[in-house]
């Protein structure tokens, strides 16, 4: 590490630095020399300077973790420092401060608190007396640039800084009011605001030491001024200023300043660690960067979310998970809090998905897997309720192939496979019984029609018994001279005999409509019944061939 610029450091920042470095930098071979044990030469250091944020600790741990990047030797420069501008080669632009609305007493504040000793001020002598001279400042050659002619910051150059051009008469007697002054800064008052000039180049740092101190022309002020002075008029932004520059056009620019710079194209200096290597890993490009920054922001939102949760504002806390979901689509801890209250809100089926694809997106994750385990239980259990039991089975053996030692998984499987059993065996019985019910009726109406049969045909048996016997009886009563009797006896012989084949003809069709009906429903009856009936409708056409063959 550079021993000077470090010492610098210390001295702005103070003991409190010295001991972050202490801790930081003490494993490193190039900082043993510089920073002893125990804070040895803190002594010999300059003092620590008042205000400037001292107790900036996040500056201070960055300074003292970076160390061995920023005061590394790979930021020296080959390149003279020179405060020489010249437009030809890059584009020279006015303070930037110009261009922006800046409370008068904010910049007075910054200017005080960025000027350095050895900086380059330019201004114009307002008084002269014994003591020397004040001067009016209205720009800058050197340090930070700022826009200082309207802040009426005024010097004072001693009699002892304003070198003799002579051996005998008054130093002072070369100056008059109203001269353009080129001087150094020698002391600083930032608490009261007072400035020391010298006119010596001694003052100056090695690198300036070229430069010109005391009465200048106009012609030798900064260019940056000059172009300030130039479109202060007018309304031009900043970046029109800087495209009509004709440095900004150089095809070189680039080049230059890089060389102005010092710095290696082929191995550029950059605080970052792992930009120091040529060879990256594939978590350092942009992708992957992006995606830890997209769930770093998204991580915010889920605590926002949280804390909405917790205060029972589910509405915000569902906004909150959703925004972190449009930054980050796949966040597992994003659908695991999003998933947890649809499962609060009752919207077990949204909370499954989500669950499951945080599961799928991280699968380490433990409380996506606890989660949507017990979700897919409390899911099969609403099943059961209406009586879906083989879609509540299936999540139950789900949430068994996520976590095979989910216990109140494999409970819930048991009790519902006994609950399907003792269904089945319920519904087995009732079956069984509606079957003998079902063939008990049938056998009944068998009965009922065999017994209406039997009846109808010992009816009609015995009418036409009587009728054979009426007709065999008057045949041998009346003596073969009587068979021919009277007209009127052998229509009404004539008569019966109508009857009697009528009577035969409704029998034969009641018998032929009941053996079409039974052959119709012998779909839905029994073997035994159909052999039954079968059986019943032979015997009755059997019984009336044999009474017409009489």
């Amino acid at each position: 590490m550079e021993r000077d610029p470090l010492r610098q450091a210390l001295g702005f920042r103070g003991p409190t630095l010295l001991s972050l470095l202490g801790t930081e930098q003490h494993d490193r071979p190039d900082s043993r020399g510089l920073l002893p044990p125990g804070g040895v030469g803190l002594e010999t250091l300059p003092p620590a300077r008042e205000g400037r944020g001292r107790g900036n600790v996040e500056i201070q741990h960055f300074i003292a973790k970076k160390a061995d990047l920023l005061f590394s030797h790979s930021w020296e420069t080959n390149v003279p420092t020179t405060t020489e501008e010249n437009e030809d080669y890059h584009a020279t632009m006015p303070p930037l401060e110009q261009f922006m609305d800046i409370p008068r007493g904010e910049r007075r504040e910054l200017f005080f608190r960025d000027i350095e000793c050895g900086d380059i001020a330019i201004g114009r002598i307002s008084s002269i007396g014994e003591f020397g001279f004040f001067m009016e400042l209205f720009c800058l050659r050197s340090g930070v640039i700022r826009e200082i002619a309207d802040l009426e910051i005024t010097a004072l150059c001693p009699l002892r800084d304003v070198p003799s051009h002579s051996s005998h008469g008054d130093p002072l007697s070369h100056y008059q009011t109203g001269d353009l002054i080129q001087a150094a800064i020698k002391d600083i008052d930032r608490y009261h605001e007072k400035l020391t000039v010298s006119l010596h180049s001694t003052t100056l740092s090695p690198s300036l030491a070229s430069t010109k101190l005391g009465v200048i022309s106009p012609e030798d002020l900064p260019l940056h001024y000059q172009r300030s002075v130039e479109i202060s008029s007018g309304l031009e932004t900043y970046e029109e200023v800087l495209h009509h520059s004709l440095g900004f056009a150089n095809p070189a620019v680039v080049e230059f300043l890089v060389g102005k710079l010092g710095l290696s194209e082929s191995s550029p200096p950059s605080l970052m660690r792992r930009l120091q290597s040529r060879n990256f890993n594939e978590e350092d490009f942009a992708p992957a960067l992006r995606k830890r920054q997209s769930a770093s922001w998204a991580l915010k939102c889920i605590k926002t979310g949280i804390d909405y949760f917790k205060e029972g504002r589910h509405v915000d806390a569902m906004n909150e998970y959703n925004k972190a979901l449009e930054i980050d689509a796949q966040n597992a801890e994003a659908l695991v809090a999003r998933g947890a209250l649809y499962a609060t809100k009752g919207s077990l089926n949204k909370a499954i998905d989500d669950f499951e694809i945080a599961l799928e997106n991280c699968p380490t994750h433990r409380n996506a897997r606890k989660y949507l385990c017990q979700t897919l239980i409390e899911r099969g259990g609403q099943l059961e309720e209406e009586n879906k039991l083989l879609n509540a089975e299936s999540y139950y053996k789900k949430a068994l192939r996520i976590d095979e030692t989910f216990q109140e998984a494999e409970d819930a499987l048991l009790k519902l496979r006994k609950q399907m059993q003792k269904s089945l065996e319920m519904r087995e019985k009732q079956a069984t019984k509606e079957e003998r019910q079902k063939e008990k009726k049938i056998e009944t109406s068998v009965e009922k029609l065999w017994s209406d049969n039997s009846t109808k045909s010992a009816e009609h048996y015995r009418c036409y018994t009587s009728h054979w016997i009426n007709k065999s009886s008057q045949y041998s009563a009346n003596s073969r001279p009587q068979l021919g009797c009277s007209q009127r006896e052998r229509e009404r012989e004539s008569r019966e005999r109508d009857c009697a084949k009528a009577q035969e003809g409704d029998e034969e069709a009641t018998l032929n409509g009941r053996e079409q009906s039974g052959g119709g429903s012998q779909k839905n009856l029994p073997q035994n019944l159909l052999n039954i009936f079968n059986q019943i409708a032979e015997f009755e056409r059997e019984k009336g061939s044999k009474q017409k063959n009489q």
